[in-house]
């Protein structure tokens, strides 16, 4: 009598490279003969793969587990399994405080997903392509919520780091000797082209993570101790899972990584990320190509020109500045200020014609003064950001700023969030009216949850989940559009951050 294997709840919370954990796990979930499901009510097992980034990515994760445990005691649900950076941070805390829970995988530990759903591995060799596209329906079976060394991976060894990771490594960058339950080890687990995924982005669109972890010093961050050192995959496994990506029928991969313009740093490759941009643009079909997130003193004239070179790599540069004022950056070990980054910008701007910029800051950082905060909208004023977003600072147990005095109030830190976002919509605002009339190729991604009325779709200029919406009102030549096609559109009306299109073209061919 063949056994009957389990179904699978998935919620996956926080960025894009926790996505691609998810995506990892139900993958060899997937191989293992489990079956996914969308909804938690109908799992006998759940999933709830965590963040850890700022306190209320932390809230939001406890409050997921705690809804999916109810599943288990009222409902049909057997186990529940938390993973993902809550577990590196809490891991004995979770089982202590949260007795539903039944297992913990950390975000080294993906390929421990089998064992603690009590699924057999299958060889890596037991199915002829390792991705999975979900579809229609299926679409959906990962809640994706925009906040064990194993075999299936390769791993980082101890002659291949960045001189930097070493540096920071003997300075305790990545001590948590307090985090009650942390593994003393820091998770080194890479997935590569081999390794399972069942990808929840559709058929067209798919992420890519080419590097794990950080070395840098910001004392704002606790991402290198949640995720360990810099280490980058393989070159030429990128380019097969990029290649294999598209020979399924993906058109759109983004590259990602906590700092992607350090990749192949560790390999010995001298401009890695522009290397393999410029190899990944050669590959037939592929449409479009972006990286997040850029590093600003890793902009190198190199990567800019391979960014004009191609047609395939999106005009598109995401660089996290986290502020202007150079003192505030010095306490956040970031060092550089408005003056340097703007004539990065600059330079970036002039070497990639119709670069769209996309940053982000963190305001009431300990000991922002107010200057320092005036000396922040002056360089928001003068840099002009296509995108842009802020965060409150928040104090992190574990990073560097949580010893630092001089912390601020919270309704004077929500004050300046408020009023440099106020600053930012003038400027989006002014700035979008100059698309009206602009024909550029979109994205379909299917009619607007708002009103069936509308359909949403992206273009080059637009990274997936984070940038503002364009939405189609005229089908133009088309009695109906198709959901993951390209199509040629002019820009018709534009608000604060959003535009609306018309759809010039039939579907362009792929």
């Amino acid at each position: 009598m063949t056994e009957k294997k389990p179904t699978v709840g998935f919620i996956s919370l926080g960025c894009p490279k926790n996505l691609v954990d998810s995506e990892v796990m139900m993958g060899l979930l997937d191989r293992g003969g489990a079956r996914l499901t969308a909804k938690p009510e109908d799992a006998d097992i759940l999933v709830v793969n965590t963040c850890s980034f700022i306190d209320s990515a932390k809230q939001e994760s406890v409050d997921t587990i705690l809804e999916m445990a109810r599943f288990k005691t009222e409902g049909r649900a057997t186990k529940l399994i938390v993973a993902g950076c809550l577990v590196e941070r809490y891991r004995d805390e979770i089982q202590k405080n949260i007795p539903e829970v039944d297992a913990v995988v950390g975000t080294g530990e993906l390929e421990a997903i089998l064992e603690a759903a009590g699924i057999a591995q299958v060889p890596s060799g037991a199915q002829d392509s390792p991705f999975k596209i979900l579809t229609g329906a299926g679409h959906n079976v990962v809640q994706h919520h925009h906040g064990q060394e194993s075999m299936a991976g390769t791993h980082m060894h101890a002659a291949t780091s960045r001189a930097e990771g070493d540096v920071r490594e003997e300075q305790g960058r990545f001590k948590r000797d307090d985090w009650q339950g942390a593994a003393h080890e820091l998770p080194t687990y890479l997935y590569n082209e081999t390794t399972p995924r069942l990808l929840s982005t559709g058929k067209v669109s798919a992420y890519i993570k080419i590097a794990e972890g950080c070395d840098h010093p910001c004392t704002f961050c606790v991402i290198p101790n949640l995720r360990g050192k810099f280490r980058s995959r393989r070159f030429e496994s990128v380019v097969a899972e990029a290649e294999a990506l598209v020979a399924n029928g993906v058109r759109e991969l983004t590259l990602i990584g906590q700092d992607t313009t350090c990749y192949g740093e560790d390999l010995g490759l001298k401009d890695g990320l522009a290397l393999l941009l410029d190899r990944l643009a050669q590959i037939p079909k592929l449409k479009w190509l972006r990286f997040l997130y850029a590093y600003p003193n890793r902009i190198s004239n190199e990567l800019l020109a391979t960014i004009a070179r191609h047609d395939k790599i999106c005009s598109y540069l995401d660089v996290p500045l986290q502020h202007a004022a150079p003192t505030t950056l010095k306490r956040m070990k970031r060092g550089a200020g408005a003056e340097i980054f703007l004539k990065t910008l600059a330079k970036a701007k002039k070497a990639v014609p119709g670069l769209v910029l996309r940053t982000a800051f963190i305001v009431g950082f300990p000991g922002e003064t107010a200057e320092e905060f005036a000396e922040l909208e002056e360089f928001v004023k003068a840099a002009e950001f296509d995108w842009m977003g802020v965060f409150n600072y928040s104090d992190e147990e574990g990073a560097g700023a949580y010893k630092l005095e001089d912390k601020l109030q919270k309704r004077t830190i929500e004050a300046r969030r408020k009023k440099l976002m106020q600053l930012q919509q003038k400027i989006s605002r002014k700035a979008k009216r100059e698309w009206i009339g602009r024909e550029l190729d979109i994205l379909v991604e299917g009619e607007s949850e708002e009103t069936p009325l509308l359909w949403e779709a992206r273009s080059q200029f637009h990274a997936p989940e984070i940038d503002g919406k364009l939405y189609i009102n005229d089908f133009g030549p088309n009695d109906a559009l198709k959901t993951g096609k390209f199509y040629r559109a002019r820009i018709t009306e534009t608000h604060d951050y959003d535009l609306v299109a018309e759809i010039i073209s039939k579907p362009l061919a792929d």
